[in-house]
């Protein structure tokens, strides 16, 4: 029963941290591959880089709830979510790539 989920590679495990800016601060995030790949998935479906959509992400979490208690967690979470309810739902996708298109028109330009 578990061979699919035991017999992964464990290269979609293994921790990968990267450094961006946020907030601009420079910060680094480390999360398992799988979840690095999931997010650039997301980016790429909003036409935008992966640092410039965490950036609007991370903004868009201080707009909503005046902090970001684990950005960390909000990402695996976010993974699932896209997986779960996005991700080959086209009416969803084209819903999520307008919102992200309208709020670039109005987000100031950050450096990635």
């Amino acid at each position: 029963m578990c061979r699919i989920f035991a017999g992964q590679s464990p290269e979609n495990y293994e921790c990968v941290t990267r450094s961006l800016r946020l907030d601009g601060h420079s910060t680094s995030i480390r999360l398992e591959r799988a979840y690095w790949t999931i997010l650039e998935e997301i980016a790429e479906s909003q036409d935008m880089s992966l640092p410039r959509f965490l950036s609007l992400l991370h903004d868009e979490i201080l707009e909503l709830r005046g902090e970001v208690a684990n950005f960390t967690s909000l990402l695996r979470c976010a993974c699932l979510t896209y997986v779960s309810e996005v991700r080959g739902r086209e009416p969803v996708e084209v819903a999520l790539r307008a919102e992200a298109a309208a709020h670039l028109r109005h987000a100031p330009v950050a450096a990635e």
